[in-house]
């Protein structure tokens, strides 16, 4: 691990007096209530946010509304913002971490699970701390080397690193003090979400389900690092129990899974990979569960039963593990849909009642209001148009209506889903005022299409790449330009503001594509969000009316935070492209090539007078490709690899996302050679991109090879096209 300290570090500690205090410790350890800066974050100050002087948490406070009581800047004066600071970030991949200040300080992390903090009045780097992950572990990332941010808690940091370690650091020097190995270093196991710290316990879950793990979340002593107590979303294949808190639970939830199927190799999924929710009213928590490994239900559990707990809230007491219920959103889940969306805890008064309630937007398209008492369903309906798995919920059994041809493994057809495995609603935070009553939902209309497997290579469990159970190859995008663009044009985003009292839109935004950033509202009657586009806008709360925007020279993806500096309110966010979208989107995201990967931080106030620097120039020199030999059976064979074992890092159709090396215009093309040295051998697996020896021989990484070169001279003559008819054409090479 490195950590680097500013040089103004300890002058600025002295005058700022963060993280001191000026009287001893509680009996858990920690700080008293005279502490001030990090140590003053406990579960008193977590329990309301505090005054929106600081934002303490990656979703404000324990509520996670991400709603901030700040209105200086308001709909009278948002037109005035302006950049305060910018700092430059080192690694260009997904920005996904929401901002930390507390008492001036401004915490964030970045891909490879690196910690920044700076001076949030000037933008000075006061320390970073690097937990040196290999990058070998990328290829146990379903969506980039990304990390959502640090949790604060009595004068310490704690992060989820991506080879799956918990870290505890000291607030003011960055310094490491504990260090645990959370998941087995065998599995291809990763951490990207934010831990959330509860009764002096520090609460965190993983991901890989892609990749054949099973889900557990786990917590740990925040003093020293000790295991308290661990729960296992779904049962054990052996069979056996884990010791665990979720053993009792686990006998009853064994029989809704069959008693063969792939889930006994590939450990059934049902990662806890994002969403962590603390009811301190309640004593209760909630985790969200992710999707079944594999995907395909059929392959998965033979069709076979609800798959408990996938897809679905869990509500746990938090001091022990144990469980006390559950709802299932998606029962036998077989597209990918999670239930990890970010959580909301509110009061709603409902037929005349006051209910305290989750409010939840996950994956599958549909909103959920449900009781956090009892988990009883309480209401869902589809929150994007065009949600054809399920026509609705019966209330009473608080189970879908299913489309029978949604279950494409039954049908032996194909069936294009919407939404598609990127989800209605993906990992960016929605947001709720309590002003308005509104929850505002970053939300993706992104179809795909499902088929059942027709060969050995997609239903067996590989010891690398993607393991979904499902025919990927005929769910291609088409390679003709026509039916390719009347495809891509039914991709697209939107912002929509929820009621869910009423069960409706109040109002929505459209955007041209999906994969916009998380949501932050405010007292001023405001709602800020990032786009994929390179924007950063105001809209008013109530209305949807846009009412502020600023270019930002590159996507946005987290949400934003707000706080005073000095008594002055400012806005912070990161910008930087990357994540499970724009990485296997390929040709489906029009920002593909077009909208510059600028990793950056980024904090704005009303009259700010600073100036972003010059964006690069994403114009990319089309050179000439090798010349396409391969035969049509050579080329469709390569076409089902790359699908199998690169799209998810390299995009699909082998169009690159913008963040990832586009193998189209790949140097390494022009050598057979070079190419098994990388593919095969692993020569470049230091820097993400491990070899594949154990599943791909010579001849069929050439396959791969001669599929990307044909496809690199098909887009290339077509981009050349385009250029040439825009009057942009440049001379081959």
């Amino acid at each position: 691990m490195r950590v680097s300290i500013g040089r103004l570090w300890i002058g600025l500690a002295l005058a700022l007096g963060v993280a001191a205090c000026s009287s001893g410790t509680d009996q858990d350890g920690g700080t008293t209530s005279t502490a001030r800066g990090a140590a003053k974050v406990d579960g008193e100050f977590l329990a309301t946010g505090g005054d929106g002087s600081d934002w303490a948490a990656a979703s404000y406070s324990y509520a996670e509304q991400r709603f901030s009581p700040l209105d200086q800047i308001n709909t009278d004066n948002v037109a005035g913002l302006g950049v305060a600071w910018s700092a430059e970030l080192p690694d260009a991949r997904a920005q996904e971490a929401t901002p930390i200040v507390v008492d001036g300080i401004m915490y964030i992390t970045g891909p490879w699970s690196k910690v920044f903090a700076f001076d949030a009045r000037n933008g000075e780097p006061l320390w970073t701390f690097d937990p040196e992950v290999p990058h070998s572990v990328l290829q146990n990332t379903c969506c980039d080397a990304v990390n959502r941010g640090v949790a604060v808690w009595r004068g310490k940091l704690y992060l989820g690193t991506l080879d799956g370690r918990l870290i505890a650091l000291d607030a003011i020097t960055g310094a490491q003090l504990w260090s645990e190995q959370t998941t087995d270093r065998d599995r291809p196991y990763t951490i990207t979400g934010v831990p959330r710290v509860v009764n002096n316990r520090v609460i965190i879950g993983n991901g890989g389900a892609e990749f054949g793990v099973r889900g557990y979340v786990s917590a740990y002593d925040a003093n020293t690092g000790g295991l308290e107590w661990r729960f296992y979303t779904v049962p054990n294949p052996d069979g056996e129990p884990d010791g665990a808190a979720s053993d009792e639970v686990l006998r009853t939830a064994a029989r809704t899974w069959s008693v063969t199927g792939q889930w006994r190799e590939s450990g059934g999924g049902g990662t806890v990979w994002d969403s962590i929710v603390y009811d301190h009213e309640l004593n209760q928590l909630y985790i969200g569960v992710g999707n079944g490994s594999p995907w395909n239900h059929g392959v998965r559990s033979d069709g076979q039963g609800d798959n408990l707990f996938l897809s679905s809230i869990v509500a746990l007491n938090p001091d022990t593990g144990e469980y006390l219920w559950h709802y299932q959103e998606t029962p036998g889940e077989t597209w990918d849909y999670t239930a990890t969306q970010s959580m909301i805890l509110t009061d709603l008064e409902i037929d005349g009642e006051t209910r305290q309630v989750i409010l939840h937007a996950p994956k599958n398209g549909f909103f959920f209001v449900i009781d956090r008492e009892t988990g009883s369903l309480i209401s869902a309906e589809a929150f994007v148009d065009g949600v054809n798995w399920a026509t609705g919920y019966d209330l009473e059994t608080g189970r879908p209506i299913e489309n029978e041809a949604a279950r494409y493994y039954r049908t032996g057809e194909m069936f294009i889903a919407n939404p598609g495995p990127i989800g209605a609603h993906n990992w960016h935070p929605m947001a709720f005022s309590p002003l308005t009553g509104l929850a505002y939902i970053p939300a993706n209309i992104v179809p795909q299409a499902f088929l059942p497997p027709t060969t050995e290579d997609h239903s067996a469990l590989g010891p690398i790449g993607f393991n979904t159970g499902t025919n990927l190859e005929d769910g291609a995008l088409p390679r003709d330009e026509a039916t390719l663009r009347a495809l891509i044009s039914t991709v697209r985003g939107q912002l929509v503001a929820w009621d869910p009292v009423a069960q409706e839109a109040r109002w929505t935004v459209d955007y041209p594509t999906p994969w916009n950033g998380g949501i932050l509202t405010t007292a001023g009657n405001l709602v800020f969000q990032g786009t994929a586009t390179g924007q950063f806008k105001a809209y008013a709360a109530d209305t949807g009316e846009e009412l502020w925007s600023m270019n930002v020279q590159s996507g946005v993806l987290a949400g934003a935070s707000t706080f005073l500096i000095d008594g002055v309110q400012h806005i912070a966010f990161t910008t930087g492209r990357g994540g499970a979208f724009q990485i296997t989107a390929g040709a489906a995201d029009i920002t593909a090539g077009e909208v510059p990967n600028i990793p950056r931080l980024i904090v704005l106030r009303l009259d700010g007078t600073g100036v972003l620097p010059d964006a690069p120039d994403t114009e990319r020199e089309l050179l000439d490709p090798p010349e396409s030999t391969g035969t049509s059976e050579q080329i469709a064979r390569g076409q089902q690899l790359y699908l199998r074992y690169c799209m998810v890092c390299h995009g699909e159709g082998a169009v690159g996302g913008g963040i990832n090396p586009d193998m189209r215009f790949s140097g390494y093309l022009t050598s057979d050679a070079a190419w098994r040295d990388v593919v095969v051998d692993g020569s470049l697996a230091d820097n993400g991109m491990p070899g594949f020896s154990d599943v791909l021989s010579p001849d069929l990484a050439e396959a791969i090879r001669l599929y990307v070169i044909d496809k690199a001279n098909e887009d290339i003559a077509r981009l050349r096209a385009r250029r040439e008819e825009e009057g942009q054409a440049d001379t081959p090479s």
